[in-house]
């Protein structure tokens, strides 16, 4: 998807994506990662989701990226975050207490921005992202993460053909495929759904770099 229509759905408030509390997979499934608290966990395509907060009271040095200003403005406000604005590797960045909020678009990251980074949390990167770009997403994380990474995503596998996305439907082939460069793959939880009459089965994995 280009850039602006993120911007435009969050410019419109067009934002169903959004969840209003922490979201059960990573409650249910982060300590499975085996981090240590202080260790640092980046979240690609961020939002203002409250999983920065959670993952942040946990210890953890979050990096969260995001392409809408607005996104990161809302999230500092709706949290009563006292955060200053500065140039992080020539990106614009919003830091508060554990938290490095990047207003940017993904892929102008460099593994300068990821540096120590130990884990991932992505609930909203993968499935946000049209088939021709996923590979070059994919491709991004392996040049972004040290060797050692942790992963934690969440995918939606549904019959693309009756739904049009985001969020997108992304098989379990297709994970193996873009990240076979991984050790090791581990789906934590599936869980069906019906979303607009359609079936959705959506899943947790846990991905060993």
């Amino acid at each position: 998807m280009e850039a602006d229509f993120w911007i435009e759905r969050w410019q419109l408030n067009q934002i169903g994506f959004h969840q209003n509390e922490v979201n059960g997979f990573l409650r249910r499934h982060w300590p499975r990662l085996g981090l240590h608290s202080s260790d640092r966990v980046l979240v690609p395509l961020c939002g203002k989701s409250l999983d920065l907060l959670w993952l942040s009271q946990l210890g953890h040095e979050v990096v969260g990226v995001e392409l809408s200003e607005k996104a990161l403005r809302d999230f500092v406000a709706e949290n009563a975050l006292q955060a200053k604005v500065y140039d992080f590797h020539g990106l614009c960045a919003y830091h508060a207490e554990n938290m490095t909020l990047l207003c940017a678009d993904l892929f102008h990251m460099t593994p300068s921005h990821t540096e120590g980074v130990r884990g991932v949390y992505d609930r909203a990167a993968l499935i946000a992202l049209p088939p021709e770009m996923r590979l070059s997403y994919a491709e991004l994380m392996q040049r972004l993460l040290p060797e050692g990474c942790v992963y934690l995503l969440v995918t939606m596998d549904y019959d693309q053909s009756r739904m049009d996305g985001p969020p997108f439907s992304v098989s379990d082939n297709e994970v193996k495929q873009l990240f076979a460069h991984a050790k090791s793959f581990e789906i934590l939880e599936s869980v069906d759904f019906e979303r607009k009459g359609l079936k959705v089965r959506e899943k947790t994995w846990l991905i060993r770099f």
